[in-house]
C-alpha cells in the first residue's frame, strides 16, 4: 500500500488509478493546466478521459488535497501545495507562475477590515509582474 493510498483514505477518498495517476503529477510540483495533468497521468496509465481528470481534481480539491487556482485570462491551474495560505506571482509575459509564501507569518496573512460577519479562513493574492526571462527578452527588444 502506497503513502498515496492513505492519503485518499484519510481524506475519505476511494482509492482509484486515476486519482492515484493525478496525486503522482501533482506531487511532481508546478501549476498545471488540466491538459497537462491528464498527459502525463495517461503516461501512467493506459487510457484516463480528461473528464475524468477533472473528476478526479475536483474530488481532490474537495478534500483538500490539491489546489485550483485561476489567473486572470489563464485557464484553471492545480497544484499539490495546500493549507499553507501561499500566494502566486504571474508573469504578465509568457503566463509562468511562481509561488510566494505568505507576506506575514500568520494565516490568513491577510485580514479584511470588515469581514461582513465571514469567518476568513485563507487569502489569495496574485502578484502581477515580469519574470527574469521576460526582462532580458524587454531589455533586447528595447535595445534594438
Amino acid at each position: 500500500m502506497s503513502g498515496n493510498d492513505d492519503l485518499l483514505r484519510r481524506h475519505g477518498l476511494r482509492v482509484t488509478r486515476p486519482r492515484l495517476a493525478v496525486l503522482e503529477v501533482l506531487a511532481e510540483g508546478g501549476h498545471l493546466e488540466v491538459e497537462e495533468i491528464a498527459g502525463r497521468a495517461r503516461a501512467r496509465l493506459e487510457s484516463v478521459s480528461t473528464q475524468a481528470v477533472y473528476d478526479v481534481l475536483g474530488a481532490l480539491s474537495r478534500a483538500g488535497l490539491a489546489r485550483r487556482i485561476e489567473p486572470a485570462g489563464s485557464p484553471a491551474r492545480f497544484e499539490a501545495r495546500v493549507g499553507d495560505n501561499h500566494h502566486h506571482i504571474v508573469c504578465r509575459g509568457c503566463g509562468a507562475i511562481a509561488d510566494v509564501d505568505c507576506a506575514v507569518g500568520e494565516r490568513p496573512c491577510l485580514t479584511p477590515q470588515e469581514a461582513q460577519g465571514f469567518e476568513v479562513d485563507e487569502a489569495e493574492v496574485t502578484f502581477w509582474g515580469l519574470c527574469p526571462d521576460c526582462q532580458a527578452r524587454r531589455r533586447v527588444d528595447e535595445a534594438v
